[in-house]
């Protein structure tokens, strides 16, 4: 017996070692943690379970028989978060470069069906190279059954992408589908084609980094929803940011115990309004000011800032924070923040996350680019996804809320539960002076009769207590109680149930 777990303990150590210390150290070299590394700072100590570990490749083709390293480039099992129960990969890039093999991806599935089993969170740690080429379509085929689970996993449990090292070719449609993507500066990148093949057939000549790379990803595509300047702050804000989901669908998001009353009245919000109706303020500090703490978790801050999106809480309890940003395209909706609001809505209403959301937009934004890349369609996803949406909704218009853009950031007609509005709230078609010059447009080379029908406009209508007397508005509430009213309507609503009617899926207007 002794014999037998000393051989045993030899397989583990063996395994362990990846592809070895010459490997591990060019890995180190790079600024780069090993697969297993990683998993430590990630995980609670002690908490992971590994399987697999003696999983071998089955090619026999160029070479690859006697190139066989137990586990095969990725490690996967389950741990805990604090406390609480994750199914993890890890790619290791020292074996094969992390390369997937038909035996890899049965590895990744068959912790990803666990995970639907029990009703728990899958993370991905992806560094690799992308497809074992020496496997051909046995590899391509493993791909495939990865991205049917996520697929099938969707709205089920939570599945978060972290992009630590290559990722590319086949293996960045895993990330593109699960819910969130993170990426780590200057040493991770993303593409279906890398630098060589987009030179050859475009002749642009790019780095992988341009292509690529984390500022490209979260500042130009919005592909990933955050960049951390390392291993170890890419993993340690998973931590945090995991604690703000539940762990599957059927289950409320986790409550915190606090110390931050949720009748805390914050008096500097009566003066955050400028008097000048075309200046901007920053919507951030409001979000800050009423979340417990001031502690928000922001997605995609470098991406359509026009708009903000992100997880905080109140009373204990986790809430996704939809706001337009007046400091940006005056808060405008265009077609990236209206994609970039809408996919974050459809994660909060899958995983029983209420939505508050504070309004401050004059419209969408105007334009021939915007227009022809499709703003009707994109602009329509945002409105779809708030009329879908089933969980508690609360929405708070601090200043403009203008034309169709009024209908689509939650309003009472697309089901919101509870809708409020600050007493400078302005409540219209479109803003006084553009609403005049159309009504009296033959008067329009009169100035002061133009400056005093606008006058008049505002007066009647760019207010909040016109929707107010239809109840569209449920109440004009004081600024400084912004967060007092919000967290008792979110008690109320607790135990909201609402049903869409039966149907396979939504159309939605992708």
């Amino acid at each position: 017996m002794q014999d037998i777990i000393r051989q045993l303990q030899e397989k583990r150590e063996l395994a362990r070692a990846g592809g070895g210390k010459k490997r591990i150290d060019a890995q180190h070299q790079k600024g780069k943690l090993t697969a297993r590394e990683r998993l430590e700072v990630l995980l609670d100590p002690d908490s992971f379970e590994e399987s697999d570990m003696f999983v071998e490749h089955r090619s026999s083709d160029f070479g690859m028989g006697a190139q066989k390293i137990p586990g095969d480039g990725v490690v996967t099992g389950y741990g805990t978060i604090n406390g609480r129960l994750v199914f993890v990969f890890s790619q290791d890039f020292t074996v094969f470069g992390g390369a997937l093999s038909e035996a890899h991806a049965e590895k990744i599935c068959k912790i990803m069906d666990h995970a639907m089993k029990v009703g728990a969170p899958v993370i991905g740690l992806n560094d690799s190279g992308g497809a074992r080429i020496q496997e051909g379509v046995a590899s391509l085929a493993g791909y495939a059954e990865v991205f049917q689970r996520n697929v099938l996993a969707s709205g089920v449990v939570p599945q978060i992408s972290l992009i630590m090292g290559p990722c590319a070719g086949g293996a960045v449609y895993s990330p593109a589908m699960t819910d969130f993507i993170f990426m780590v500066r200057d040493t991770s990148y993303m593409f279906v084609t890398g630098p060589e093949v987009t030179r050859t057939v475009t002749h642009e000549s790019v780095t992988a980094e341009e292509l690529g790379g984390a500022l490209t990803h979260t500042a130009r595509s919005g592909v990933a929803d955050r960049a951390f300047a390392n291993d170890i702050e890419a993993l340690l804000e998973l931590r945090r940011f995991l604690g703000f989901l539940p762990a599957n669908n059927r289950e409320k998001p986790p409550t915190l115990a606090g110390t931050d009353s949720p009748d805390r009245e914050e008096p500097s919000l009566n003066s955050l309004i400028p008097a000048a109706p075309n200046r901007p303020y920053d919507m951030m500090e409001l979000v800050e000011k009423v979340v417990d703490d001031g502690e928000f978790f922001e997605l995609s801050p470098g991406w359509a800032g026009n708009i903000i999106t992100g997880f905080g809480r109140m009373e204990g309890g986790t809430v996704g924070i939809v706001a337009n940003q007046p400091m940006v395209l005056a808060g405008c909706l265009d077609i990236d923040s209206s994609r970039k609001a809408a996919r974050f809505v459809r994660f909060c209403d899958c995983f029983n996350i209420p939505i508050v959301t504070f309004v401050d937009v004059p419209g969408f934004l105007p334009g021939t680019a915007q227009e022809y890349g499709g703003i009707i369609k994109h602009g329509a996803k945002l409105l779809f996804a708030y009329a879908e949406c089933t969980v508690p909704k609360v929405t708070v218009i601090t200043r403009k809320a203008y034309g169709g853009a009024y209908d689509v950031m939650s309003s009472k007609h697309l089901r919101g539960d509870v809708n409020y509005a600050w007493p400078t709230a302005e409540i219209a078609v479109m803003g006084p002076k553009g609403a005049v010059e159309i009504i009296f447009r033959h008067d329009a080379s009169d100035e002061a009769k133009i400056a005093e029908r606008t006058e008049e406009y505002r007066q009647k209508f760019a207010n909040p207590f016109v929707a107010a007397h239809r109840g569209f508005i449920d109440e004009v509430i004081r600024p400084q109680a912004t967060r007092r009213r919000i967290c008792r309507s979110l008690a109320m609503l607790r135990n909201k149930k609402l049903d869409n009617p039966w149907r396979k899926h939504a159309n939605i207007p992708l």
